[in-house]
């Protein structure tokens, strides 16, 4: 996604965000972020809905669409998986706001990427394919990251740190995005807030999610395995 990037966060402050979710993933106790969610999905059309961001590509994949195998239109389902094809990615996907690079082509990580509760030095990807858990009600789904939105791509102090809120400021002024498969499983007919965090690949149950597991690496125009 191509949108409005703000300020890096200072290293410090970074550090003490990740310490308190790196704490919290290993005691096992919560976590978890309440936010108001909304759909997105691959080839989405760009347009005022979306404040014109195209969902062809993704801030990982520039042929994302490509590498899904179509258009995941929501208005048209086969079970979870969209009518006219069977997709090459898992269609349980989110975006969250944070991407680890500094620029859209280059490898350079930012500051804040270092404070990643599971980074490590040459671990690639970094964020892509990392798995969620999504609460809503009594419905629990599991999805792995794709893409990085909605409107932000350096929040980390939301994704990774103790603030609540996230800083997209766009009309539903949501920090997570789902695809048309989550948002069924889920019952949603509506922008509405969720509970998610992060989990690791080893706790992530059977369910629909798992009939096909993304594992592909960064694609971006630099060519960044």
């Amino acid at each position: 996604m191509i949108v409005t990037r703000r300020g890096v966060l200072t290293a410090a402050a970074c550090l003490t965000g990740a310490a308190v979710v790196a704490s919290l993933m290993r005691s096992g106790t919560g976590g978890f972020k309440s936010t108001m969610t909304t759909l997105f999905w691959v080839g989405e059309p760009f347009d005022a809905d979306n404040d014109f961001i195209p969902n062809d590509v993704s801030y990982w994949d520039n042929q994302w669409q490509l590498s899904f195998g179509g258009v995941d239109d929501p208005e048209h389902r086969n079970g979870y998986w969209p009518a006219e094809f069977k997709p090459n990615e898992n269609p349980f996907y989110v975006a969250l706001p944070f991407g680890e690079f500094e620029s859209e082509s280059g490898n350079e990580l930012r500051a804040d990427a270092l404070s990643v509760p599971w980074y490590r030095a040459g671990l690639s990807p970094l964020l892509k394919n990392h798995w969620v858990v999504i609460n809503r009600g009594d419905r629990t789904c599991y999805a792995q990251w794709e893409d990085v939105g909605p409107f932000e791509v350096d929040d980390f102090a939301f994704v990774f740190g103790s603030v609540k809120r996230p800083r997209n400021t766009f009309d539903a002024k949501a920090g997570l995005d789902v695809s048309p498969a989550c948002w069924q499983y889920l019952r949603m007919d509506d922008n509405i807030e969720t509970a998610w965090r992060f989990v690791d690949a080893a706790d992530v149950p059977p369910g629909p999610w798992t009939e096909i597991v993304t594992a592909s690496g960064n694609n971006r125009p630099s060519g960044v395995a």
